[in-house]
């Protein structure tokens, strides 16, 4: 074999896994490419081999599975092709560091290939997905958890250990399959052992789905979900600044739901700019009723009255007082520029308005509206299941409001929306999407979509639905508990000897 042709395997290996995620929903295959992966760890003679060979399957994973920031980068942001494609690369050439680390610590701890494949390669690849979501602000898109949502039985662990438990549950029945391929021809105690142990986390995570965590609270309310399909490079523009408000209210004018809701920065101007008797009309409207409109829109706020200046903002009117939830997982290079001194010519490069925003606290509360006590969070915000649960279990409602127009025509819509169906089966909630372009849609505590517009369209999406009340394991415990597993695994894996 040629010596580059592990390599390729591995990264073509990566990209094929991607396939097991949103929109494609090939849930088996995270199982058989990262048992590859495994064996090729196995296989390797040195821990800088495992290395490479992890590098490539993050490389080929990464750029197919995000390769959507090159659409934001220069479709949107303005970057010439060749900065836009060589910034995309670099990023996941970063990224794929990730894998690659998980690599050379597995072949470095020397374990025997069932302490590898059972104890150390999965825990491993779980933290490294952890670790990863704190990074330089946390970037834990494409986590493998994900491609078992919502439909899969391993599903089931998502309210109790929450997405990355799931990636533990995927990573073991990976690391089973390959201790399986490893000895087929002899040891058959193996696979009895790997069979019962795919088969006890399967059985486990089917049991855990058929528990109802959550009960139903309050009457049913009827919302509307308004995805007003504003092309992104039209948006901020003043020309077409009337022709945005008139659309959004007009869709508000037809519905008769007692919740509204609006996309992020659905409103192109800040809000102080806005003519009050526009908000006064839509006030109007939700009182009479008997609800609330949900708006995003920029926000200025003085400095003497408060730390910072300008929010990426959701406010209410209607039958509640006024409430105000404010950003506050901010998006590198999109909402802020860190390392300021340092990347400022970045600025320069790309065509992204609103890059000075500053964070909205950690600490704020779900609104009372609508009958309902609702959960806020913006866009990016609900890619972080431990910030999600901040507001439970007050919360009965959660909502998330996003302009994924950024990312046009590319997976990374449905992969957002695949996301928040995560999040609805970690807390036991429903959640309601209210987007520019797409995915606006309506998922139930089952993770399940129960209603969706179609992309790229003007479309008001009305359903009803229930808040609820409960607290599930994961909006208890948050990340601790599967960092708990991920130390256990790693002290038996430390317990047995090395080869």
């Amino acid at each position: 074999m040629h010596k580059h042709m592990p390599h390729l395997i591995a990264c073509v290996a990566g990209a094929v896994t991607v396939l097991s995620f949103a929109p494609f929903y090939a849930v088996p295959l995270p199982f058989f490419t990262l048992a590859l992966l495994f064996w090729q760890w196995a296989q390797a003679t040195t821990p800088r081999l495992a290395f490479k060979t992890g590098w490539w399957f993050g490389l080929g994973f990464f750029l197919a599975g995000v390769s959507w920031i090159y659409v934001s980068l220069h479709t949107f942001g303005a970057m010439p092709m060749p900065l836009a494609a060589g910034a995309t690369l670099l990023f996941c050439a970063f990224l794929a560091l990730f894998p690659a680390l998980v690599g050379y610590a597995v072949v470095r701890s020397g374990r025997s290939a069932p302490v590898k494949f059972l104890l150390v390669a999965p825990a491993l690849w779980v933290v490294s997905e952890w670790v990863r979501s704190w990074t330089f602000t946390g970037f834990p898109w494409n986590s493998v958890g994900y491609s078992q949502i919502p439909g899969s039985p391993l599903a089931g662990f998502a309210p109790v250990i929450g997405i990355y438990g799931i990636s533990l549950a995927v990573t073991v029945i990976a690391g089973s399959l390959a201790l399986l391929a490893m000895h087929w021809r002899k040891r058959k105690a193996v696979h009895r052992v790997s069979a019962a142990i795919v088969a006890c986390v399967f059985i486990s995570g089917f049991a855990l789905k058929q528990i109802e965590w959550t009960t139903p609270t309050g009457a049913p309310v009827t919302v509307s979900l308004l995805q007003g399909n504003v092309a992104q490079d039209l948006k901020w523009r003043e020309d077409q600044l009337r022709e945005t408000l008139v659309t959004y209210a007009k869709m508000i004018a037809k519905s008769d739901a007692r919740l509204i809701v609006l996309p992020e920065t659905a409103l192109p101007l800040f809000l102080h700019q806005v003519p009050p008797d526009y908000l006064d009309a839509i006030a109007a409207h939700a009182k009479k009723h008997n609800g609330d409109v949900l708006i995003g829109a920029p926000e200025y706020v003085s400095a003497r009255t408060q730390e910072g200046n300008y929010y990426n903002t959701t406010f209410s009117l209607g039958t509640a007082p006024q409430q105000f939830y404010r950003k506050s997982h901010l998006v590198p290079f999109g909402e802020f520029i860190p390392l300021r001194p340092v990347l400022a010519w970045i600025v320069n490069i790309l065509a992204i308005p609103l890059q000075d925003f500053s964070r909205g606290g950690i600490d704020q509360q779900p609104m009372n509206i609508a009958g309902q006590k609702v959960a806020v969070n913006i866009c990016y915000e609900d890619v972080f299941g431990e910030e999600i649960i901040r507001q439970l279990p007050q919360a009965s409602l959660l909502v998330n409001m996003s302009n994924v127009a950024w990312f046009g025509r590319s997976i990374a819509p449905e992969q957002h929306l695949q996301i928040s169906q995560a999040r609805a089966m970690e807390t036991g909630r429903y959640m309601l999407r209210a987007t520019n372009t797409g995915m606006t849609a309506v998922i139930n505590l089952h993770g399940e979509v129960e209603k969706v517009a179609p992309q790229f369209e003007t479309a008001v999406l009305t359903h009803t639905v229930r808040g609820y009340e409960g607290v599930t394991p994961y909006v208890r415990w948050g990340n601790y508990a599967v960092l708990l597993l991920l130390v256990i695994f790693l002290v038996l894996a430390a317990r047995v000897k090395s080869d």
